[in-house]
């Protein structure tokens, strides 16, 4: 990778050897792996899909395991959790404040305080 900078709110890299537009097409909705070591550490209160990924949610209420997170979608708004819920169907969860009350992801734990319905949806 030659270069990385935001355009619109949206990441650009660029590749060496990739030199224009129709270059890139082959590649497009490739995944960029990036070393562990390499990555830049989320600030105080923010999150790394991958720090999400594997996590449980348990609710606040009743102590529940609602389901563990199997990935996150990011149309720009809230990133939304995809939960594998405990019954094996997928949910997704935004991912707010409101509602991801306290995250722990040493612990792989998010309690969450669910809205009403949206299990079932």
């Amino acid at each position: 990778m030659e270069r990385a900078w935001y355009h619109g709110g949206r990441l650009v890299l660029k590749f060496a050897g990739i030199d224009s537009i129709s270059d890139a097409e082959p590649w497009e909705g490739s995944d960029v792996l990036v070393k562990e070591e390499d990555r830049v550490k989320p600030a105080e209160g923010e999150y790394s899909h991958q720090d999400l990924i594997g996590c449980t949610l348990v609710d606040e209420a009743g102590g529940n395991t609602v389901g563990v997170v199997r990935g996150v979608e990011d149309y720009g708004a809230a990133p939304l959790l995809k939960v594998e819920a405990v019954e094996g169907r997928e949910i997704l969860v935004p991912f707010a404040r409101v509602i991801c009350r306290e995250i722990d992801v040493a612990a792989k734990t998010i309690r969450v305080q669910l809205p009403a319905g949206l299990l079932d949806l």
